[in-house]
């Protein structure tokens, strides 16, 4: 869950999106060749904040989708949501994939997977959650009332509170801070309230003991908005999951870009090595 102040300019390849399982709209780009990767992205976030440095990593050996959700007041729901990025893939001509999830993006992963099982071959899912907390909760809600009263200033500062961690807040000028918090109040992603409202109702506690995918599970032990315990519980309820921390807050992306990174290319290299057998 972030906004786009992080994102990286790249240039994809853009498709239409064939609405033939969902009337959620997304906008979505397609990168490289070979397997099937999809991307979910974060509340607040989108493609090129939460994934820009990771796509050409992944393009290189793979055939990336990458749809960002609807940036207006579209209505979400997660089966809805899970739907649309399984139809914007098969719309790509990826009949199977593997999901790459962050934060509300898990959620959507693994409803995908239980929803499809014939399409989503794998999960790697990053600093998520089954259903949230009561931090996370609270957090959301205060999200939407900011940004309900126009607040995008404080909206922003509360980003840069819970979205990384003490460590590396610290760690910056305070020029860099205040610069940050401009900047992120300038550029609000569209559709950040209904995404943050989504992140109120998921649920898919019961949709993690069906799921039959290899899962790596990785926690960003320092992150103050969706707390490293969710992805320990998420590990511990899907069968057979591996399970990693990275010493960062929620954003490990701006945070661990490189061992983030290594630690997803890994596990896939891991898995096309066993296919391969």
């Amino acid at each position: 869950m972030i906004t786009g102040t992080f994102g990286l300019t790249f240039t994809p390849m853009s498709i239409p999106n064939v609405a033939a399982m969902t009337t959620i709209p997304l906008h979505t780009t397609v990168h490289g060749s070979g397997p099937g990767i999809v991307l979910a992205h974060g509340a607040g976030g989108g493609i090129a904040s939460n994934f820009g440095t990771l796509i050409p990593v992944l393009a290189a050996g793979h055939t990336v989708v990458a749809s960002d959700y609807p940036g207006d007041d579209t209505p979400l729901n997660l089966d809805e949501l899970a739907d649309a990025l399984v139809a914007a893939a098969v719309d790509a001509g990826v009949e199977t994939f593997t999901i790459i999830g962050f934060s509300l993006g898990t959620a959507v992963a693994v409803r995908a997977a239980a929803r499809h099982p014939d399409r989503v071959i794998g999960l790697l899912l990053t600093a998520g959650l089954a259903a949230p907390d009561n931090r996370a909760r609270a957090a959301v809600r205060a999200w939407q009332d900011l940004l309900d009263r126009g607040a995008h200033e404080s909206f922003a500062r509360l980003v840069l509170l819970t979205g990384f961690s003490t460590e590396f807040v610290n760690s910056l000028p305070a020029e860099t801070v205040d610069e940050m918090v401009r900047q992120t109040a300038a550029s609000i992603p569209g559709g950040t309230r209904r995404q943050a409202a989504l992140v109120e109702t998921v649920d898919t506690t019961a949709d993690l003991a069906t799921l039959s995918v290899p899962t790596l599970v990785v926690a960003t032990t320092a992150d103050l908005l969706v707390d490293p315990a969710n992805s320990r519980a998420l590990a511990a309820a899907v069968p057979g999951a591996e399970y990693v921390e990275i010493a960062a807050g929620h954003v490990v992306m701006v945070e661990r870009p490189d061992e983030w990174a290594k630690l997803l290319t890994g596990f896939l290299d891991r898995q096309a090595s066993r296919s391969a057998r």
